[in-house]
């Protein structure tokens, strides 16, 4: 999907997004956000969206959060300022392929239901890994494509409607386990019907 697409896509998506695809994806962020809370430090939160995982960080967790399309970003700054989440140190428009920090910036990174939209997500992942410290966590929250079954079948159906839907529905989970600084050490299916899962990684000492 390239970047134009993309941005399209979101541009569309961003005034019903917290009330449909938001709502679908309400459990893996609450996972992830409580994950790293517990863990607490500095937190890159890439492709932040409209903002629906903020609220969810505890007090110990400085977030920065960045994404590509200015209109999910206009909708995360409105819920920093009417929350008054003070523990949101930036959210920037920026490209996940060139990350425009430095590297080991961040103690973890959250990148979640990004890997299947973004154009090169081997890169982002490269770009996620140089970023983080040494030891930190990174949570990827996604939906990946199914080997057998209905679902497998309409994921197949839905995949030449990447464009117009945002994401692809047949993205190959080895697309994020491919960078060799980050090692897998968790991985669950969450509701609803295991559509999503949740992956903790961790980069090498």
């Amino acid at each position: 999907m390239e970047l134009q697409a993309v941005e399209k896509s979101y541009a569309r998506w961003a005034p019903v997004y917290d009330r449909t695809f938001g709502a679908v994806t309400d459990v893996g962020r609450r996972r992830a956000t409580s994950l790293l809370s517990e863990l607490g430090g500095s937190v890159l939160e890439v492709g932040v969206g409209t903002g629906l995982a903020l609220r969810h960080y505890g007090p110990r967790v400085a977030v920065t959060g960045v994404d590509y399309s200015e209109e999910m970003l206009a909708k995360a700054r409105a819920k920093v300022a009417e929350d008054g989440l003070t523990n949101v140190v930036s959210l920037r428009r920026m490209d996940a392929r060139e990350l425009d920090f430095s590297d080991e910036s961040f103690d973890h990174v959250a990148c979640m239901h990004v890997v299947s939209v973004v154009p090169e997500p081997e890169r982002v992942m490269a770009e996620i890994a140089r970023v983080v410290r040494p030891g930190g966590t990174v949570v990827v929250v996604n939906h990946f494509q199914r080997a057998r079954g209905a679902l497998a079948v309409a994921e197949r159906m839905a995949a030449p409607l990447a464009d117009l839907l945002g994401w692809h529905s047949d993205f190959d989970r080895r697309r994020v386990l491919g960078e060799a600084r980050l090692r897998l050490v968790e991985e669950r299916t969450l509701p609803p019907l295991g559509m999503m899962t949740l992956m903790r990684l961790v980069k090498a000492g």
